[in-house]
């Protein structure tokens, strides 16, 4: 049995989730990527291959925040974005990790921006 790296673990646990959810127009993918460094995120149509509205930590207001702070901010901003594109809801994929910190902190504040998933 071989022994598998962290990144490796975490491709399996990101494929396993990306077989059982699918954006579409009406209702995207939100994709979360983390580094250590800061926290990017996008509203992704699967359908036609597209990005509807994307986050990134080195924007000029998320930069000089904490990281947690950066993360909830970054939910909102995402938030905002995303209803000028006309977009409500989505489908949230936290690409393989936990449902916790800084993924939880980017998903809070993306709900109260007003995106519901």
């Amino acid at each position: 049995m071989a022994v598998l790296t962290k990144p490796q673990q975490r491709l399996r646990r990101r494929r396993r989730v990306r077989a059982k959810i699918r954006g579409s127009a009406e209702r995207p993918r939100l994709s979360v990527r983390r580094t250590n460094r800061g926290i990017f995120a996008q509203l992704i149509d699967d359908d036609a291959g597209h990005t509807l509205a994307a986050v990134t930590w080195i924007e000029p207001e998320l930069k000089e925040l904490k990281p947690m702070d950066q993360a909830k901010k970054a939910g909102e901003l995402l938030a905002k974005r995303a209803a000028d594109a006309g977009v409500g809801t989505c489908v949230f994929d936290r690409g393989g990790y936990r449902y916790h910190g800084r993924v939880k902190a980017l998903a809070d504040g993306a709900r109260e921006g007003g995106l519901s998933f």
